[in-house]
């Protein structure tokens, strides 16, 4: 697995926790966020996440290419034109396009997954059209879709959605994932994802 922009590596240590891949590599471009996610590694015995540092266009050499079974991401959500950008550099990186555009991750995205291999990515509703369009141009066809919402009745806030390299066209449009139930407690399922109450998270 690749987790590109990683951050503190929260995803691929979720992952981990819960006995999943054999190994993940977590690429970001913040030197504070990578130094984070290796202390993290470090403190919990992580030894099968690998982070690195690095822009992901230039990632040729750093990472295989070709061969990863999934590739995940939580991008930046705005455009660089949208919205007021966070004078905090490292902020900024992650909530605009300042470091790379939707392009680019897709695009990389693409030359890191083997045939088959799997691109999962998150992104607001209002970019749902253009992340579609750009998965079907570079050859990660859209295979399902969930929208996000904090609780029922309210318009999803996140779109969830997974294409998998050189398959045939064919979109499933899974349930709504809700986040919080009519209590405002996190809902049954988002307890099942994370595995909280169980491991005494929350």
């Amino acid at each position: 697995v690749v987790d590109l922009g990683t951050g503190c590596g929260i995803i691929p240590f979720l992952m981990l926790r819960k006995g999943g891949p054999k190994s993940i590599v977590g690429v970001d471009i913040s030197e504070e966020a990578i130094d984070l996610a290796t202390l993290t590694k470090e403190k919990n015995g992580f030894n099968n996440f690998t982070p690195v540092l690095s822009d992901l266009n230039e990632l040729r050499g750093k990472v295989e290419f070709g061969c990863h079974n999934l590739v995940t991401c939580n991008p930046p959500y705005k455009a660089t034109d949208a919205g007021i950008k966070n004078p905090d550099s490292v902020l900024s990186v992650a909530r605009h396009e300042v470091a790379c555009t939707l392009e680019d991750i897709v695009s990389v995205s693409a030359r890191l997954l083997q045939t088959g291999g799997r691109l999962c990515m998150c992104q607001r509703p209002e970019r749902l059209s253009e992340l579609m369009s750009l998965m079907t141009e570079l050859k990660v066809e859209p295979k399902r879709l969930r929208l996000v919402c904090q609780r029922r009745g309210e318009e999803p806030w996140l779109v969830l959605v997974e294409g998998k390299r050189c398959a045939k066209t064919g979109l499933r449009i899974e349930p709504d994932l809700y986040v919080e139930d009519k209590h405002g407690n996190f809902s049954e399922e988002m307890i099942e994802i994370y595995g909280a109450y169980k491991e005494g998270y929350l």
